[in-house]
């Protein structure tokens, strides 16, 4: 495979995965209204499939280890078609949540950065490994920056419920598009050979500091980009908001988070990985303090989501090229799996208190104030992450 293969058929899966669960905030209230349900039971569905993506993410990842990515985005392809039409025809919360939440989050485990990251770990040379992850997280951007506003014309021409069944079909291009990644050494019967085993990865990780405090950081990326990607079209609705307001300010984020990811991926090369991961999430909280103390209005709306949008997927490339420039490729899909899931229950917990919140207080200013100090919080961690190679006594010792 060339390079310029790999980037473009990983480019174009993560850009139609990323982009369609991007828009799914534009959903909440049309479907609310129309079903008769809470914000907090359509934050509950979007929030499981978070968690379910996190936590079948690490399964995912050691399978697409072990058999290559190829037929794992296969399945991951079929899955989301048949959670998008899924959540389209659920006549209840309880089949929501099963479709719009465990279903989805299944599939955005198989088609997303965890398994494509490892297409690039192995196939990429280390000096551009970290500049071709920021292409692919840029990739995922564009989608947000392109299907966003495609989505939201799509509910307004065809309704809430034929948009996903639209959806559902695009979903299906993953599949061609991953007959572009087969790998080689994955074909056959026997085996990839590896240096660790599965046990003894996990042990290593696991035991290592600077593992932990990526998941720390990663927790808080999380939290912050599900909360404002659901609940910013329903905040900026609840002020009298024009609903294309939403739409061009998530845009917006796709659209500044491309130049963002890619300038993080190329600085990742060049510069301390820590330290561009602590600038990010410090910065995130001060553009939220000055989003927060601005008057609200579509131009400070506007100003806010380029400013995230430049910071949202940046931490993306740099967490994961850290994770292999410290353990190595072997287990790459693994890891990132695992630091991925990290990044779910932040998702989850933005989303759901997102909703939660809500309906208790009337506003999200509980949840405004958490994201801030979180993002402090993620920047102190990221720290004293030591981004060498980890030092091994033997081959296969942990």
């Amino acid at each position: 495979m060339s390079m310029a293969q790999i980037l473009l058929c990983g480019g174009a899966i993560v850009t139609l995965s990323m982009g369609i669960r991007h828009g799914f905030g534009l959903w909440l209230q049309p479907i609310t209204q129309e079903m008769g349900w809470t914000r907090e039971s359509f934050s509950l569905a979007i929030a499981v499939q978070n968690l379910s993506w996190g936590i079948l993410g690490i399964f995912v990842g050691m399978l697409a280890d072990r058999i290559g990515a190829f037929k794992v985005l296969i399945g991951g392809a079929i899955l989301y078609a048949l959670g998008l039409a899924g959540m389209a025809l659920s006549p209840d919360a309880t089949v929501f949540l099963l479709t719009a939440g465990v279903l989805i989050g299944a599939a955005q485990a198989g088609t997303t950065y965890a398994v494509i990251y490892g297409v690039l770990g192995r196939q990429i040379p280390v000096a551009r490994r970290s500049w071709a992850m920021g292409v692919a997280a840029a990739a995922g951007s564009f989608g947000q920056f392109f299907m966003v506003p495609v989505e939201g014309k799509l509910i307004a021409q065809f309704g809430w419920s034929n948009a996903l069944l639209i959806l559902a079909l695009l979903a299906l291009l993953i599949a061609a598009l991953a007959f572009g990644l087969r790998e080689p050494g994955f074909g056959g019967s026997s085996p990839v050979k590896r240096e660790q085993t599965v046990g003894q990865a996990l042990r290593e990780a696991w035991t290592y500091p600077s593992f932990l405090l990526l998941m720390a950081g990663y927790f808080v990326c999380g939290f912050q980009v599900m909360f404002i990607g659901v609940h910013m079209p329903s905040y900026l609705k609840d002020f009298g908001m024009a609903p294309h307001v939403a739409s061009y300010s998530l845009a917006l984020v796709g659209l500044f988070n491309i130049f963002g990811t890619y300038l993080a991926g190329n600085l990742g090369q060049r510069l301390p990985k820590r330290y561009l991961l602590a600038g990010i999430y410090g910065l995130r909280s001060v553009a939220t303090v000055a989003f927060l103390l601005a008057p609200l209005s579509p131009s400070t709306v506007y100003a806010f989501c380029a400013a995230m949008g430049f910071l949202w997927l940046s931490t993306v490339p740099l967490t994961n090229a850290t994770i292999a420039q410290i353990f190595g490729v072997q287990h790459l899909s693994m890891l990132g799996g695992f630091v991925f899931f990290s990044h779910q229950i932040g998702s989850f917990l933005g989303v759901w208190l997102g909703g939660y919140l809500y309906d208790i207080n009337g506003n999200y200013d509980m949840v405004w104030y958490l994201s801030i100090a979180l993002g402090i919080f993620a920047a102190i961690v990221n720290l004293p992450v030591r981004e060498a190679a980890i030092a091994r006594r033997a081959p296969g010792a942990a």
